[in-house]
């Protein structure tokens, strides 16, 4: 089973648009949504989607009311949990999934999940701990590192492919990375480590 993890979406509709697209196209089954969609019109766009679309909280959601409501509606494909991480067992693999990329690692340590999948700080990575799959598959919104990407996760052989989408737009611009840098301390950003790229 292919399963679609997207991330730190940052209301940039079309990039989610186009990474929607590209997931119909690979045939995922499933998309898991690790948050940070800022507006509650990209939970909108996830709930009509026609595969179950499972999101966790981010720490920059928006409206969260508006958000639980898209999920339900009648014929929404989108569920969301409770919280910022979750437990999930899907085509036979134990799954940990995260926003925050400080739980990531603990919890592969654990030795308890397949696979572990994390957001937050923006910047794609594939690694294994413990013989666990450590995955962030990047920003959809392409705002910190400029690159918008999302990840396929293929349960039957428990791998991961990162894709890097193509025509895609960003607010990342030489103007706010200088101001950005400029104002690091003052800005107290607590994914620092991404706007260094």
């Amino acid at each position: 089973m292919k399963l679609a993890i997207i991330s730190d979406i940052h209301e940039n509709f079309h990039n989610l648009i186009l990474a929607l697209h590209k997931i119909e196209e690979l045939e995922a089954e499933c998309i898991i949504c690790l948050g940070d969609l800022i507006n509650a019109g990209i939970a909108k766009v996830l709930a009509i989607q026609n595969m179950p679309v499972y999101m966790i909280w981010g720490n920059n959601d928006g409206e969260k009311t508006d958000i639980v409501k898209a999920s339900y509606r009648d014929g929404s494909a989108l569920k969301v949990s409770l919280n910022v991480y979750d437990f999930l067992e899907i085509g036979g693999r134990k799954i940990f999934i995260s926003h925050y990329d400080d739980l990531a690692a603990p919890m592969a340590r654990s030795g308890d999940f397949d696979a572990v999948f994390y957001g937050h700080n923006h910047l794609a990575a594939v690694e294994n701990i413990n013989d666990t799959l450590v995955v962030n598959p990047g920003e959809l919104a392409a705002q910190k590192t400029g690159e918008a990407s999302f990840a396929i996760y293929d349960t039957d052989s428990n791998t991961v492919e990162l894709i890097t989408l193509e025509n895609t737009i960003s607010l990342k611009s030489e103007l706010v990375d200088t101001y950005f840098r400029e104002n690091r301390e003052a800005l107290n950003f607590r994914s620092e480590q991404s706007f260094k790229l």
